[in-house]
């Protein structure tokens, strides 16, 4: 038995009295909060570093909720952990963006440098490496996440260095940082008016008064003292603004039909669970303008009427979690959430609940769940949201763009809105093009780019000049186009040429991945991210996983590919929720475009050298 392995069958170290006075104390901060299970599970085991079973069982006497369900939810959250870590906790990313940066070999290297197998913690304590489905910094990609700190652009010589550094106790402080990855004023700028990443990089996002001073929450003040709810409501619905975080549902309509309800309490949920791989839009708004993310909700809330928010933020997003919190305690000093605000008797304030490593949530009713304190299961629609949602009341859930877009609709007007953008797709977007381009970046620009434009204009072109190959368009769950799309407005419509605007990322790759090898990277990721609540995606996922791993082994057998396209629909028409439905898409497009690739590697070899056939 190795002493790592000594380690992981060692009795739980007992916890001093003065643990077990913060867990108490943990607890009855968070007692009498709607939903508190998660909140408490969070800050306990951020104060003692893991969550026992006797620090369950005292949780849940606490809160006076049956020890199942904290179970329950302890065992559906990735980054909860029973056991002790090291002081260190290293989060290799293995998403599909990191992948074919080939974050593989680097994941090798890792743990030869550091002396241990994956979830496993060194000698000395300092360590433990473990994987994660995405980190959400895929411009940086290949990436990892030590504590709350992002470190990307991995080499070996980098890992080295990083190692060595925390291990001299040079560890950043992630309060401290900028922003968790890269200036969004370095990347190349677009030519015309930006509404979403205008002050990004201009103010300083944890002062309210450079907020103020570039206009911010006159448009709550102008919603609230100058306008009924319901023409809030209109301008939206003029605007054109649909959903951007991938379903592009009409946001006005969607606040319409929740609107007129005469119930004592609806709440606005923004959706920050920014886990879809290729992702990292909503990041960079809220790290550098997040009040903009605030006035938005509080516009929501004045036209549906709500006084509530939640604010639902992915739990590897340290630092925008902590840019939110100050900004909410800011703007509540300046009377700008609160009660009755700008002396009108509409009042609205705001909360940050964080998942902890679940995908899922980013699918809203899910994200309603998790609020609530219990496993992530999507639930059944209808009823949505708008009429039945959070804790049974009507609730608008929408994405930090969409909300994000808000205060310029009610400050410039609807029809200035709707004159940006295409005539199926209103607005600026925040576009991200990544993977093998030279400079990986953000930019926003009126809806229409061309992903031909995106490459050369804002990527500077493939990267060493190599030939494009592919790109997965709007995320993980979307299509694969190839060069014949190049030239195609990226917009609501992409859908037609079998791509999707999704949420708006852009992963472009060269003639070095294979199909094969790609359609496998993607298949871990839903195979690891279904919630397993229905037995279609519960079984499917890991079904498609496992014949694609075959066939990226060169064992591949006559007839899997047509069993990969019968699961695919039964898996399509079945499961229970998107998740289960769109994972089947990126490989479908793939043996679509490059049938021969998969059938190559069934005859036992890969013509790109990449795949571990043998």
């Amino acid at each position: 038995m190795t002493a790592q392995c000594q380690y992981h069958s060692a009795p739980l170290p007992e916890l001093t009295p003065e643990q077990w006075a913060k867990v108490d104390s943990i607890i009855d901060c968070y007692k009498d909060m709607p939903g508190n299970l998660m909140p408490v599970l969070q800050a306990v085991q951020d104060a003692i570093g893991f969550l026992p079973p006797a620090v369950q069982e005292r949780i849940a006497t606490g809160l006076n909720v049956p020890g199942s369900d904290v179970f329950g939810v302890m065992s559906f959250y990735s980054m909860y952990t029973w056991r002790p870590k090291g002081k260190y906790v290293i989060r290799f990313c293995e998403s599909p963006p990191c992948h074919v940066q080939g974050a593989d070999n680097l994941l090798e290297f890792m743990q030869a440098e550091l002396g241990v197998r994956l979830h496993h913690t060194t000698k000395d304590g300092l360590f433990t490496l473990e994987t994660s489905a995405c980190l959400g910094v895929c411009e940086v990609a290949p990436a990892m996440q030590i504590n709350e700190v992002v470190h990307g652009n991995l080499t070996k010589d980098k890992i080295r260095q990083i190692i060595a550094d925390y291990r001299a106790g040079k560890a950043p402080d992630y309060k401290k940082l900028p922003y968790s990855t890269k200036d969004f004023r370095s990347y190349k700028q677009p030519p015309g008016e930006m509404v979403l990443l205008n002050n990004v990089g201009v103010i300083d996002p944890e002062k309210i008064e450079d907020y103020l001073a570039k206009g911010g929450y006159e448009a709550l003040k102008k919603a609230v003292t100058s306008l009924t709810p319901e023409q809030v409501v209109e301008e939206v619905k003029t605007s054109g603004l649909r959903g951007r975080g991938g379903a592009g549902f009409p946001a006005g309509l969607k606040w319409s039909f929740t609107r007129p309800l005469e119930v004592p309490q609806k709440y606005i949920i923004c959706n920050l669970d920014e886990g879809e791989p290729g992702t990292i839009k909503d990041r960079y708004i809220v790290e550098g303008d997040p009040h903009k993310v605030l006035e938005g909700m509080a516009i929501a809330g004045f036209a549906v009427g709500a006084n509530k928010g939640y604010i639902y933020c992915r739990g590897e997003y340290y630092l925008c979690k902590h840019r939110l919190n100050t900004a909410i305690e800011q703007a509540r000093a300046k009377g700008c959430l609160g009660n009755n605000l700008f002396g009108t008797n509409f009042s609205f304030d705001i909360e940050v609940r964080s998942g902890f490593g679940c995908y899922i949530c980013g699918e809203e009713t899910a994200l309603i769940e998790s609020i609530e304190g219990k496993r992530g299961y999507p639930r059944a629609k209808p009823p949505f949201p708008g009429v039945a949602g959070l804790w049974g009341k009507p609730t608008i859930v929408n994405n930090v763009e969409t909300l994000a877009s808000v205060p310029a609709i009610i400050l410039k007007g609807g029809e200035w809105y709707k004159s940006l953008g295409t005539a199926d797709t209103s607005g600026t977007k925040i576009y991200q093009i990544i993977g093998h381009v030279n400079t990986p970046q953000i930019v926003e620009v009126p809806v229409g780019i061309t992903l031909r434009q995106l490459i050369d204009e804002y990527g500077g072109g493939m990267r060493n000049g190599a030939k494009f190959k592919m790109c997965q368009t709007g995320g993980a769950s979307a299509g694969i186009v190839t060069a014949d799309a190049l030239d195609v407005p990226i917009d609501f419509a992409m859908s037609k040429v079998g791509g999707a605007l999704g949420s708006g990322t852009m992963l472009v790759m060269d003639e070095s991945v294979c199909a094969v090898d790609f359609a496998r990277s993607v298949a871990v990721f839903f195979a690891h991210e279904s919630c397993g609540q229905c037995t279609p995606c519960r079984e499917g996922t890991p079904q498609l996983l496992k014949t694609l791993t075959r066939i990226w082994e060169g064992k591949g057998q006559p007839g899997d590919l047509e069993f990969l396209e019968s699961l695919a629909q039964t898996l399509m028409d079945a499961s229970f929720c998107p998740l289960g439905q769109t994972a089947p898409a990126p490989l479908m497009s793939l043996l679509k475009h490059f049938r021969q690739e998969f059938e190559d590697h069934i005859s036992g070899k890969c013509t790109h050298g990449v795949c571990q056939i043998g």
